[in-house]
């Protein structure tokens, strides 16, 4: 049981599991979590969500949710959090702040909930799919359940 499962089981929402074997490419590195994620399940790779962590100029973590299809826009994701300017945060920094390992970061159960934009195209689906906590789980869930149970911004953040 990750935190992302226990948070959303307090809150009462529908979600469902699913957990798949992860797999190396050729040279031993790690492909693409999110792409892996959404093969291994046989879902669209448009329907499975990344979820990374900006610093704003400030320095205020953002969590970005966003399809494993798409890039991030810095600048459209500034605007939705309505900073002057964004970048990508040090991985072991996400790390750290999440208490997720990359690859595994899940937008919920966080140790500390991070202000958290969704991608407006989600609303495209009646289930998206996001990390569950873990490198090799992701959960399903309504894109209005998970923007609800994180108090979450939706707007258009991809290039």
């Amino acid at each position: 049981m990750t935190p992302a499962l226990t948070m959303l089981e307090a809150a009462r929402i529908s979600f469902n599991v699913s957990e798949y074997d992860r797999h190396l490419s050729g040279d031993g590195d790690l492909r693409d979590f999110g792409r892996e994620a959404a093969e291994a399940l046989g879902l669209s790779a448009d329907e499975v969500f990344k979820t990374l962590v900006v610093v704003s100029e400030s320095d205020e973590l953002i969590v970005a949710v966003l399809p494993v299809s798409c890039q991030l826009s810095m600048k459209l994701v500034a605007a939705a959090a309505k900073v002057k300017k964004v970048s990508m945060c040090d991985p072991s920094l996400a790390e750290r702040s999440s208490g997720y390992v990359v690859g595994g970061i899940s937008p919920l159960g966080q140790r500390r909930q991070l202000r958290t934009v969704i991608d407006e195209s989600a609303d495209l689906f009646d289930t998206i799919y996001v990390s569950g906590g873990r490198r090799g789980l992701d959960i399903g869930l309504a894109p209005a359940d998970l923007a609800r149970v994180l108090d979450a911004t939706i707007a258009p953040i991809t290039a």
